[in-house]
């Protein structure tokens, strides 16, 4: 058992303990409270007043899946040959061996949802995992999580260079369309089969839209325009769909609309350059303003594109531009873990939950704190 004591403790479930202990076994939080007795058998953390957390959630990533400083051969984040893959599965090109795996469980992120890029309008699975391990199997809390779909400039720069659809938004929003209503027709035709005890033959690439259509994951926009934004709501309310509306980066001059969608929204990345014209209006003040019409939010560093030990920090330029400390906070704990349909797990401290706990010498969102411990599964994986 692995007792930590004398911290500040961050349920982010509602209760806030000035001076608190958490008692956690066999890999989950077995107690909180303001003091907890000490056993002979326990191992002692002593917080000496740092915040202790959840670990932190990465919303959208692709960690593992595009590793640093390895050029081609470390990049398998889009299949860029045929602009409609929902068949492809990131657990089948994720490294755990990835050294930014080791930077996440160093700024205090224990998990992930990583997965294809945008090249495509539909790039594949998502799977939702833990940031420490040799295994993916044994890292994974959710799979599939998502499909990853992308709207706006990526899939038409791509396939217009291959003088092949789609070369327009229009084309984007016609293929995407039409798949969905295929893999729909898919659906009730095997439903009818294996209701008249009929013989059917599974489509391998169909089969990956079924978790989709039961409503069981959503669908995984890449949208960052308005206009594309707009769009990616319209296509997911016409197929009765769940959606996340990844990136969002111009959803402060729509906030209404976003809100309306009852779509939840992963902001970013924000902390790097306008690198493209469909990210020419972000802002920090983002996040805040989408949250304050009535959007869940989440944030993204969309890693690598800003290394995924930083997510704290662009939490507090989010918090510091209208968002607040204490949504700048959840947004990166339990928004983030509701969003990626994995709240019943992560996200939080409480008990039967999974010990992803991280200690840090004060607020995370500040730049001078530091990471003291991080916590996965009970396990010690990070000390100073």
């Amino acid at each position: 058992m692995l007792l930590i004591k004398n911290g500040k403790v961050l349920t982010m479930a509602g209760i806030t303990y000035e001076k608190g202990c958490i008692l956690v076994e066999d890999g989950k939080i077995k107690e909180i409270g303001e003091s907890i007795v000490e056993t002979e058998n326990m191992e002692i953390i002593d917080a000496k007043g740092g915040w202790v957390m959840p670990g932190i959630i990465e919303a959208h990533c692709h960690i593992g899946i595009m590793e640093e400083d390895k050029g081609f051969e470390g990049n398998d984040t889009n299949e860029m040959t045929d602009p409609v893959t929902p068949q492809l599965r990131a657990i089948d090109a994720i490294n755990p061996m990835d050294t930014a795996f080791n930077d996440a469980v160093e700024g205090g992120v224990t998990s992930v949802m990583t997965g294809p890029g945008s090249a495509n309008v539909v790039g594949g699975q998502f799977v939702f995992m833990k940031t420490k391990g040799k295994s993916i199997d044994d890292m994974i809390v959710k799979e599939p999580a998502a499909m990853k779909i992308a709207f706006g400039e990526n899939p038409k720069r791509v396939y217009s260079g291959k003088g092949k659809m789609p070369a327009t938004r229009m084309a984007t929003a016609a293929l995407l369309r039409e798949t969905l209503t295929k893999a729909a027709q898919y659906k009730e035709k095997k439903e009818k089969a294996l209701a008249k005890g009929e013989d059917f033959t599974e489509d391998f690439k169909q089969e990956a839209w079924l978790p989709v259509l039961n409503q069981e994951i959503p669908l995984k926009a890449h949208a960052h325009r308005s206009d594309d934004i707009l769009t990616a709501i319209r296509i997911g309310k016409e197929f009765n769909l769940h959606m996340t509306l990844d990136h969002c980066s111009e959803g402060h001059f729509i906030p209404e609309y976003v809100a309306a969608s009852s779509y939840p929204a992963i902001i970013g990345p924000t902390l790097t350059r306008r690198s493209k014209i469909e990210v020419q209006n972000k802002t920090f003040k983002t996040p805040g303003i989408v949250h304050k019409a009535g959007t869940l939010v989440a944030l993204t560093t969309d890693h690598p594109v800003i290394p995924v030990q930083y997510l704290s920090k662009c939490a507090g330029l989010a918090a510091k531009e209208g968002l607040g400390i204490e949504e700048g906070l959840k947004a990166i704990t339990i928004n983030a873990a509701t969003i990626c349909g994995v709240a019943d797990r992560v996200g939080s401290l409480e008990v039967g939950k999974d010990a992803d706990i991280a200690i840090f010498s004060g607020n995370p969102m500040e730049i001078f704190t530091d990471t003291l411990y991080t916590i996965i599964d009970g396990q010690i994986v990070y000390k100073a």
